[in-house]
């Protein structure tokens, strides 16, 4: 049976522009166009050429190799023509391949937003959409509130989405604008405006102020719509806009759509999901949402043990599709809650071959447990698990000694007046036989120690130099002044790895320190850091 050919369209770079804290450069924009074309999608919306200087000199060339190079605007001004419009005409002089015109399509926003009588709206769209057909364009109409006009006025809301096809337009999206419609309105809907637009000419955009934006981007489908708009991660105003990461998957591996519909996403590019998703959000400078569909570090983790021993005798038994599809990977959690086959699946997972009922295996899995029952949280800090197993087995070099360190807060007045906190680290370590000192200031305690830990390690310093930590989370495990505390630290370098690490004490600064000093021993085991024969002691056997 033919299947029928899905377009997916993605607006993170106009739409989810308008995500508040969210500001792309000139740069970002041509990273982000490049993260798009490796998940092989259809059209790229660049932006609005002429409503700031980024955007006008991103459309000065073309930016894409394979995906339709899209510019967004709007109909021509009311009372002007063609012609007398710049704002219009600007979208012609850039290297976009295709246009999409956002119109109103509710008859309450053309009256008090537009000020013009229904019918010059109507005729608007269709001199428009004629226009970029004259000029070689592909045209498009994002028919604005589009849900919330049909309600208010059924009859004028179709009057523009017909004007659109009739004029020529390739495409005419119903845009969910408000994002308060419901799954089984869209799909009623978008299924009585087929009636007037084909299927194969009709696009849905949805927001997420109901968290429905996927499934009513889904139920469109259902209806007839053949193009489906979202956005990386699913950014945008608000709550946000569909997210084109989940939607992907779901309509490549979920047999009611995989057998029905086909994308341009090849089964490689499906696999390259995960660390696209990641790579956006290192570039958006915030951490991966770790329970996202599909793509998050959970996705596919378990922490129950008797979950954690039915899917290593089969995978399907917890798992809705193969990780692997979206370039994911399971994870059997190490906690207090698991047993011997998460221990063993975590152990594969490092390529650690230990054997069920073995005494290491046991005695780790034990030494897991009353690590938990003081704090310690493996589950979240899979990089200090791994240098636990390693350190039982004796696999874990000893780069250096710690012989001590001081940390010192000192909150005063600088040189113009200003009342600031600052804090130095003083650290002693031993290198390749010799005793180093180092001194680090930092905003704050932990950051003042690694200035000062990694200012001086000998060889091992250029092992460190692209380390960052990038995350830091306290947690207190009970009450009053000496209370015992949990602290979490994520790193990553400049190839985009990242791990995290966990330490704990009832002192903040020592449990810091702890973390930072797995962080740092890891990354120099990972990265094959050469142990001197002058180290002391070649390898640690515990912490």
């Amino acid at each position: 049976m033919t299947k029928d050919r899905l377009y997916l369209f993605d607006t993170t770079l106009r739409d989810g522009a308008q995500t508040p804290g969210i500001d792309f450069s000139l740069e970002d924009k041509g990273h982000i166009v490049r993260l798009l074309e490796r998940i092989g999608v259809d059209y790229i919306e660049g932006g609005f050429p002429g409503a700031n200087p980024t955007d006008t000199a991103f459309f000065a060339e073309p930016r894409t190799t394979h995906a339709t190079f899209t510019a967004f605007g709007m109909t021509k001004r009311p009372g002007r023509s063609i012609d007398n419009d710049p704002g219009f005409n600007a979208l012609f002089d850039g290297a976009a391949k295709a246009i999409c015109l956002v119109a109103k399509s509710w008859d309450f926003h053309v009256r008090v937003a537009l000020g013009i009588s229904e019918e010059e709206n109507v005729q608007a769209i269709a001199e428009s959409v004629a226009a970029i057909t004259e000029k070689g364009r592909e045209p498009m109409i994002d028919c604005e509130h589009f849900f919330d006009g049909y309600k208010a006025n059924r009859d004028y809301a179709l009057s523009c989405a017909r004007a659109a096809a009739d004029a020529g337009a390739r495409w005419v999206v119903l845009c969910d604008t408000n994002g308060g419609t419901l799954p089984s309105e869209v799909e009623r809907i978008v299924a009585d405006v087929v009636s007037v637009v084909p299927g194969d000419r009709l696009g849905i955009h949805t927001h997420n102020d109901t968290e429905h934006a996927v499934a009513n981007a889904l139920a469109a489908v259902r209806a007839g719509a053949r193009q489906i708009q979202g956005t990386l991660n699913g950014i945008g105003e608000r709550c946000g806009n569909a997210n084109l990461v989940s939607l992907i998957p779901t309509l490549k591996l979920k047999p009611d759509y995989a057998e029905r519909f086909e994308t341009g996403v090849s089964d490689d590019q499906l696999a390259e999901l995960t660390a696209v998703s990641r790579e956006f959000d290192e570039l958006l400078n915030r951490q991966p949402f770790r329970q996202a569909p599909y793509v998050g570090d959970t996705a596919f983790a378990t922490k129950a043990g008797i979950h954690a021993s039915a899917i290593v005798k089969d995978p399907a038994t917890y798992e809705h599709v193969d990780p692997a599809r979206v370039g994911n990977h399971r994870r059997l959690h190490v906690s207090d809650q698991g047993g011997q086959s998460n221990v063993l699946a975590e152990l594969d997972r490092i390529g650690l071959k230990f054997e069920k009922n073995d005494p290491k295996t046991l005695k780790l899995l034990e030494e897991v447990k009353e690590r938990e029952a003081v704090g310690y949280a493996y589950e979240a800090a899979e990089a200090s698990f791994e240098l636990l197993a390693r350190r039982l087995l004796n696999q874990v070099p000893n780069y250096f000694e710690i012989d001590s360190f001081r940390v010192l807060v000192e909150r005063r007045h600088n040189a113009i007046g200003e009342l600031v906190t600052v804090s130095e680290a003083v650290v002693k370590v031993t290198v390749d036989g010799e005793r180093l000192m180092s001194v680090g200031e930092g905003n704050g305690p932990v950051n003042a120690l690694d200035h000062a830990l990694r200012k001086d390690l000998g060889h091992y310093s250029a092992y460190l130099a692209d380390l960052e930590l990038v995350d830091y989370k306290v947690r207190i495990l009970n009450g009053g002044t000496g209370a015992v505390t949990r602290v979490l630290i994520e790193s990553r370098d400049a190839a985009g790895n990242r791990w995290s690490t966990v330490g704990v004490s009832s002192n903040i600064v020592d449990a810091s320190f702890q973390a930072l000093y797995d962080s740092i021993i890891y990354k120099l085991l990972r990265d094959g850091a050469p142990v001197s024969s002058m180290a002391p002691g070649k390898v640690a056997a515990s912490a």
